[in-house]
């Protein structure tokens, strides 16, 4: 299968939090969207790995996304070596996204920039032919690198270099959210607090979503930075 559109996040519920939005968006146009989740968030103060694992999948169908999985990295112990470099590497070769969209270049949580830093690393190295993966039947796969590499933003109030108006699907995005019931606000979940179960970050991710909508005369939008120069055929792209 050949992705228009492929999210990677550190946590499940990062790719809601961060594009979840431009996500449903995409599967609304016809566009083929997967996540791809690089830890099972088991270090979390809140919920199993198995309440986690149920929750992205709601969350993935709330989307419409064609599939989700998960790598298995470890959780708070991300690393970007050459091990989880070629894993990413087989998932890019299999899936060859137009686009990858992945973690916060720089976030609270150490895991998010590790994996920024891998992910889009991994995007250049696999369009190297002499780096040889398999595919799960053990067959070569082809060299493939995507079009673009976009961040998008987490904690952090990191400034986008471009915003995706979501005006139509921020509802959509919040519900999403709010299928990890584990992680974030529920005033009947009696778990330890942390920074992210509080009615303010909820309301916080609403908030920034229709201030970066207010930003360009829209009602609601995402933002993402990139690494490299973006480029336009003509001030038409822009219409």
């Amino acid at each position: 299968m050949k992705l228009d559109l492929l999210a990677f996040g550190a946590h499940p519920d990062d790719v809601e939090l961060g594009c979840g939005g431009t996500l449903a968006k995409a599967v609304a146009e016809g566009k083929k969207v997967g996540i791809v989740d690089l830890t099972q968030g088991e270090m979390s103060t809140r919920g199993t790995t198995q309440s986690r694992a149920i929750e992205s999948q709601a969350a993935a169908d709330i989307l419409g996304v064609s599939f989700r999985e998960n790598l298995h990295f470890k959780d708070a112990f991300i690393v970007n070596d050459q091990k989880h470099q070629m894993e990413v590497i087989a998932v890019l070769r299999k899936y060859q996204p137009k686009v990858v969209l992945c973690n916060a270049i720089k976030d609270r949580h150490t895991d998010h920039a590790k994996a920024s830093d891998l992910v889009s690393q991994a995007c250049f190295l696999s369009g190297l032919k002499r780096i040889e993966t398999q595919d799960q039947e053990g067959n070569p796969q082809t060299a493939f690198r995507p079009q673009h590499v976009f961040h998008y933003i987490q904690w952090e109030e990191l400034t986008p270099d471009f915003v995706v108006n979501i005006s139509a699907y921020l509802d959509q995005k919040m519900e999403a959210i709010k299928a990890f019931k584990s992680q974030f606000y529920d005033q009947n979940n009696e778990e330890p607090q942390t920074p992210i179960s509080s009615l303010n970050f909820l309301e916080s991710v609403s908030s920034r979503a229709k201030n970066m909508g207010r930003l360009i005369y829209k009602d609601a939008a995402e933002g993402f930075t990139t690494d490299r120069l973006l480029g336009i055929e003509n001030f038409d792209s822009l219409l």
